[in-house]
C-alpha cells in the first residue's frame, strides 16, 4: 500500500485518482481497476470480492469510486452518556475508556459499557454508523481503545494487530521498588485451575513477552511504563505480579486496595498504522487525575 495514499469521500463512496491504469492481458481498465484496489490500497481480497459482485466499484475516467461507506447500525443500544473523543476521521475512532466500564457487554453486568457509549455518538449525530473495536482494555484500566468505523478500516486493524503492528504503551503504579535491570519479562501465561478469573505464569501457557522501563521510584512503589510485544488476558498484571511487584490496587494478583480500589493501570498511547494511507497515528492519552494523589502520598 502507498504510503500517503489520498482519497476523498463523498457520501458512502471513496473517490480516488489511481492515474493511468495498465489493463492487464484478459480484461479491460475496470480489471486494472480491481489489481490496483489490491495492490496499491490494500483492499483485502474477500472484501474486493463483495465489492465487485455489489456494483460497489465505479471507473470513471481518471476517478475510482469505491464504496467503503455503506450505513450500518450498531448492534449494541445507544446511551448518550459524554464520551472523550482522542481521535477521529473517516475510517477510525479512537475514545478514552474511564476505569469501572467494560469494552463489550459480557451478558452478566446490566451497566452499559463503552461499547453502548459509542454507539451513543453516532445516535446523537444521525450517522448511521456502527464501530467495532479493535483491541480490549480490562474493565478498570483507563486508556484509548481504537475502533474501526467501517469494514475495510476493520480488516486492515485487525491484520494489523495480527502482524502486531498496533502499539500500545501503558504506565503503571507497582508496589516496591523496581530494578531498572528489569526491562523485558518472557514468561508465558494460562489459566489458573484454581481462579475462573485469573491468569498466572504456566510453561504451557502462551508466549508472554513485556518491556519494562522505570520511569519513578517511591520509597515503596515504583511508576513504571511497559510495552506490550503480545496481548495475553491480564498481561501486564500476571508479569509485574510474577516479577514481584504487583500493580497497586490489584488485589487479584496481591496487590494492596489501600490506594486504589482497582488496578493502576493506564494506556498511554496507542499508535497504528492508518488503514488508508499507511502512515503512523499517535494517539496520547493523559493520566488519571487521581494518580497525582496517589503519587503524593508515596513520596511522603
Amino acid at each position: 500500500m502507498s504510503k500517503g495514499m489520498a482519497g476523498q469521500r463523498r457520501g458512502e463512496w471513496l473517490e480516488l485518482m489511481p492515474g493511468k491504469l495498465n489493463p492487464p492481458e484478459h480484461g479491460g481498465r475496470y480489471e486494472a481497476a480491481l489489481v490496483w484496489l489490491e495492490r496499491e490500497l490494500g483492499c483485502p481480497a474477500k472484501l474486493l470480492r463483495s465489492l465487485d459482485a455489489e456494483g460497489g466499484i465505479k471507473l470513471a475516467g481518471d476517478r475510482l469510486r469505491v464504496r467503503l461507506f455503506p450505513p450500518k447500525i450498531s448492534q449494541y443500544e445507544p446511551v448518550e452518556q459524554p464520551v472523550r473523543i482522542l481521535y477521529e476521521d473517516d475510517f477510525c475512532l479512537v475514545v478514552h475508556k474511564s476505569a469501572g466500564i467494560k469494552v463489550h457487554p459480557d451478558g452478566e453486568s446490566r451497566e452499559p459499557s463503552l461499547a453502548n457509549f459509542v454507539s451513543g455518538i453516532y445516535s446523537l449525530r444521525d450517522e448511521p454508523v456502527a464501530p467495532a473495536h479493535i483491541h480490549r482494555l480490562d474493565e478498570y484500566t483507563t486508556g484509548p481503545v481504537l475502533y474501526a468505523k467501517n469494514i475495510f478500516a476493520q480488516l486492515k486493524l485487525d491484520a494489523a494487530m495480527a502482524r502486531k503492528e498496533i502499539e500500545r504503551v501503558y504506565v503503571a503504579l507497582v508496589e516496591g521498588v523496581v530494578n531498572p535491570a528489569l526491562i523485558r519479562i518472557n514468561e508465558p501465561i494460562g489459566r489458573d485451575r484454581h481462579h475462573p478469573s485469573r491468569r498466572r505464569v504456566s510453561k504451557a501457557g502462551k508466549e508472554a513477552v513485556t518491556r519494562v522501563e522505570v520511569l519513578e521510584t517511591f520509597p515503596k512503589a515504583s511508576l513504571v511504563r511497559l510495552r506490550l510485544e503480545t496481548g495475553r488476558t491480564h498481561q501486564i498484571r500476571v508479569h509485574m505480579s510474577h516479577a514481584g511487584h504487583p500493580l497497586i490496587g490489584d488485589a487479584l494478583y496481591g496487590g494492596s486496595t489501600k490506594l486504589l480500589p482497582h488496578q493502576a493501570l493506564h494506556g498511554e498511547s496507542l499508535a497504528f498504522p492508518h488503514p488508508l494511507t499507511g502512515e503512523t497515528v499517535e494517539v496520547p492519552d493523559s493520566w488519571p487525575e487521581e494518580w497525582d494523589k496517589v503519587r503524593a502520598w508515596l513520596h511522603s
